[in-house]
């Protein structure tokens, strides 16, 4: 397995769990305990715990102390970071794709043409 070390890396490899994800989610609607996220998954909250660093590595999420509980806290500037990176590469790759059906649009014509002038 590939050492995933810049922030980048590290936030696209958190999201590409669907567990990490639905805790996301969870946590964008405000701040909750290891156990409450634990609910609605068939898992232990050991196995959650285990998803939830691997949140905070990516610092996606953070945890603050409230008297005995640790609340985990939605972090959003890394998904920000993350969604610039996207948006700034979803023009280039647009941009690509137009000129790769231009390319193939081209090629077809020529096709139909050459067709059209064989014996």
């Amino acid at each position: 397995m590939a050492v995933v070390e810049d922030e980048l890396s590290l936030v696209f490899s958190a999201l590409a769990d669907p567990t990490r994800r639905a805790i996301l989610e969870r946590l964008a609607s405000g701040d909750a305990t290891v156990h409450q996220l634990a609910e609605p998954f068939a898992m232990t909250q050991q196995a959650v715990s285990k998803h939830l660093k691997v949140l905070e590595r990516a610092r996606l999420i953070s945890r603050t102390r409230t008297a005995q509980s640790r609340p985990c806290v939605l972090e959003t500037v890394r998904l920000d970071g993350a969604a610039d990176w996207i948006g700034r590469h979803r023009q280039i790759w647009a941009d690509r794709h137009d000129r790769l059906e231009e390319h193939l649009a081209a090629l077809h014509a020529e096709q139909r043409h050459d067709e059209g002038t064989t014996p």
